[in-house]
């Protein structure tokens, strides 16, 4: 079976490849019939389709196997991109290999490592997220375990949650990070800014336009403190006298400015010392 990466936005972003694969397969997979469809008429393509996405995944993939089983050539493609990534596939790629059979990537379009490309960061990593939860509480929390990871961090956000989740990225995140907002990559509407993250709402805020179409947010690393000036520790030691860890960090982060989780941290280290 074959895994087909296939255009985000402008049809013309195929490989060679990727055309030939399609063309010689006996069955496509694919997220969405009628969207496949476009794509294929585009480049004369006529192909039988079977559908495979999240909620039948499952049972499409036991056809798959069955076909693979009497020798038909498979090509797996989602609506945009590459499948399983943000996108149904792995669950299918899985059972194929599993039966036994060899699956085969065609590497193409993917709309985090095209952000990452003209984003300009200079992080030595970047940590792909996809989609944060939808509700509030798990969104938040999910954030809270991203802010120790020192790389570039990488969602994908719809434009009717847009707005909420920058917000969150703002409130929980430190001030000092730039945000990359890309929005409809590859398509005629295409934009790409780079802001101080504290800056992001208010460039939603400024335009209808900017809250249209599928977004990709990247995040800029922060560096690891190599450690606290003079006057923060000294403050931290003092506070750490009368008060318990967690609220002696708290109160010499609003003192100081240096943000809670390293004085919480050296905080830990000089209790342990």
């Amino acid at each position: 079976m074959s895994i087909v990466a296939t255009p985000i936005g402008n049809l013309g972003d195929i490989t060679l490849r990727a055309l030939e694969t399609l063309r010689q397969a006996d069955v496509i997979a694919c997220e969405d019939t009628r969207h496949a469809r476009r794509l294929l008429d585009h480049h004369a393509i006529h192909v039988q389709l079977l559908a495979v996405h999240e909620h039948n995944e499952q049972a499409a993939a036991a056809k798959l196997i069955g076909l693979l089983a009497t020798g038909k050539r498979v090509a797996l493609i989602s609506d945009a991109g590459t499948p399983g990534i943000s996108d149904p596939g792995a669950r299918t790629v899985a059972a194929v290999r599993a039966a036994g059979f060899t699956v085969t990537p065609l590497p193409g379009p993917n709309a985090a490592i095209a952000a990452l490309s003209a984003a300009g960061l200079d992080d030595a990593a970047f940590h792909f997220i996809g989609f944060l939860p939808a509700k509030v509480g798990a969104r938040r929390t999910a954030l809270e375990a991203l802010k120790p990871i020192v790389a570039t961090l990488v969602f994908y956000e719809a434009p009717h949650r847009i707005e909420e989740t920058v917000a969150d990225l703002v409130a929980l995140l430190e001030p000092e990070r730039d945000i990359v907002i890309a929005r409809e990559l590859t398509k005629l509407f295409e934009e790409i800014v780079r802001l101080p993250l504290p800056a992001a709402p208010a460039w939603l805020a400024a335009d209808d336009n900017h809250r249209r179409g599928e977004f990709v947010l990247l995040v800029s690393a922060t560096q690891p403190r190599e450690g606290l000036d003079a006057e923060s520790e000294r403050i931290l030691k003092t506070l750490l006298a009368e008060l318990p860890v967690k609220q002696a960090a708290k109160l010499a982060s609003t003192i100081t400015g240096v943000a809670k989780n390293d004085l919480y941290q050296r905080a830990l280290a000089l209790k342990d010392g």
